[in-house]
């Protein structure tokens, strides 16, 4: 099963990221959006799309057409996927960096994988179990370097994670805006 993983895009969204996410079965989205069209984008042909909520994602930001989808979006979300359990969180409620990884695991200590954003920092953690993984920021705020993203490998007996990142697309004409005017 191949699953790309994703946080932070803040209403904009990396075109490669986008063109991957298509290809994919699954793609996670590990909140801190910014509106419909980056979910629309990320939504596999013929897969799914799971996504949770960011501290970022409230109705103020949102328009009011979409405030709907917003409110339907968990605070958490778990994934079962062959060889074991995807918890998506967005990691707000954990604060920053720090020992936030080890608070994970006792709250998820049956999942295999547990997946945050918010500190837009790029981390795959496979010291213990549960891993932990924040894929970094996918939309232009805070990449620290270019847009990133994730992809997992998944199946019975191996998971397998490739962390990716794209030159910053500030460079290039890579990164679409997918804002959306207020109404």
């Amino acid at each position: 099963m191949h699953i790309v993983i994703v946080s932070d895009t803040h209403g904009e969204l990396d075109d490669r990221i986008a063109e991957q996410a298509m290809r994919s079965d699954i793609v996670v989205h590990a909140g801190d959006i910014g509106n419909r069209e980056v979910l629309d984008a990320l939504t596999p042909r013929d897969g799914r799309l799971i996504a949770v909520r960011g501290n970022n994602d409230h109705g103020d930001k949102w328009r009011e057409s979409d405030r709907a989808l917003l409110e339907s979006l968990p605070w958490e979300a778990r994934l079962d996927l062959p060889g074991g359990e995807l918890v998506v969180v967005h990691g707000h409620r954990y604060g920053y960096p720090g020992r936030h990884h080890e608070r994970m695991r006792r709250d998820y200590p049956d999942a295999r994988l547990v997946v945050y954003g918010h500190s837009h920092r790029a981390c795959t953690d496979q010291s213990a179990s549960p891993w932990i993984l924040n894929p970094g920021a996918a939309g232009r705020v805070r990449t620290f370097g270019g847009p990133a993203f994730c992809v997992l490998r998944a199946s019975t007996t191996r998971w397998h994670i490739d962390a990716k990142r794209y030159p910053d697309a500030a460079k290039g004409p890579q990164l679409r805006s997918r804002r959306s005017a207020s109404t």
